[in-house]
């Protein structure tokens, strides 16, 4: 069993905003495992919010290249947890292990993990936070789009809205990226937000406050729902008496494995389920969305913000996604471009 990692720098299509800083590219990790003549992949998409570097997943990979023990992917992926690597490094492998036994298998992914294939929801279509000019140019953009999800969390929010509705109707989602400060001022908010017509509200409030957050959800008009806080399933019971449902992201919550588990203690626990992405290729949109069928919504946009996606696998047609139908993710390289 050979181990490889290398980068691959994703474009922005647009500078992306978000409440706690503007990119304009992305530089991620894929880790594959080859064996047996198949090679399984997985995207690493780390980010600073989770304490998260290329540096610090390099040195995970290492890790678990090291600690590995073992010429089985079957065996490793059952060590896997043992091993202690989380978030974004972890997802990579996971998913890379996940690859490969569906290939072996040959099921597609979302078979192998007992899934259905479809129906799928409509992904949303993210704009991120920009002046309002160039907010009804990126609304206008994504005219193919049934749904949009607008970035928040600034002191220009009703502009930036008011901008999205001065060129659309159509159904839009907001995402406060932590941005609002107080109860108060996320109740507010929420409330001239519903006479918008949005549709729900992600992480209104700094992740940790969830006695405010349960205070908002009291009083509020519109679904709440945990991003930041929704990590992994750890502390859903927790949220569950704050949030009216989660947002389960594969890079996030360390996985396939740990994202069926979260959907089936959200389940559980009546908590209603986004899947959603960071800025990667079609390789970590792919994997999220073979688990697309048990979610209420999705947001799986982040290969369409970029201009160069070095893989192909999902399809999106005005919204709709079409899985693979190859054995494994049904991921191909077409561009390559990695370190």
């Amino acid at each position: 069993m050979r181990f490889h990692w290398n980068t691959h720098h994703l474009t922005l299509t647009n500078p992306w905003g978000i409440a706690r800083g503007v990119s304009t590219e992305k530089v991620g990790w894929v880790f594959e495992i080859e064996h047996a003549g198949i090679t399984g992949r997985g995207e690493a998409a780390h980010t600073k919010r989770n304490a998260e570097s290329l540096e610090s997943v390099r040195l995970d990979f290492e890790r678990v290249a090291a600690a590995a023990g073992t010429d089985n992917p079957g065996e490793l992926f059952e060590a896997l947890p043992s091993i202690g690597v989380h978030g974004a490094s972890a997802a990579a492998i996971d998913v890379a292990l996940h690859d490969w036994l569906a290939q072996q298998a040959g099921l597609a992914l979302h078979q192998f993990l007992g899934i259905k294939a479809s129906p799928l929801p409509i992904t949303s279509f993210s704009i991120g936070i920009d002046d309002a000019e160039t907010i009804a140019r990126k609304v206008e953009e994504a005219a193919d789009y049934p749904i949009l999800k607008v970035k928040l969390g600034t002191n220009r929010d009703r502009e930036i809205i008011s901008a999205v509705r001065s060129v659309t109707d159509k159904p839009v989602r907001v995402d406060a990226n932590e941005g609002w400060a107080t109860r108060k001022e996320a109740l507010e908010q929420v409330k001239w937000l519903a006479g918008e017509g949005i549709e729900f509200v992600e992480q209104p409030l700094p992740a940790g406050r969830l006695a405010d957050v349960a205070w908002l959800r009291e009083r509020s008009p519109l679904p709440i729902i945990a991003d930041e806080d929704a990590m992994t399933s750890v502390n859903l019971r927790e949220l569950a008496v704050a949030y009216d449902g989660i947002n389960i992201k594969i890079a996030k919550c360390g996985g396939l494995r740990e994202a069926v588990r979260m959907l089936d203690l959200a389940d559980e626990l009546g908590l209603r389920v986004m899947l959603g992405c960071m800025i990667e290729s079609s390789l970590g949109i792919t994997a999220a969305a073979h688990l697309g069928a048990r979610a209420e919504w999705l947001d799986l946009d982040g290969n369409l913000l970029v201009s160069d996606d070095p893989y192909a696998g999902v399809r999106c047609d005005r919204g709709v996604l079409t899985l693979p139908a190859a054995p494994g993710l049904g991921v191909r390289l077409v561009s390559p471009g990695g370190d």
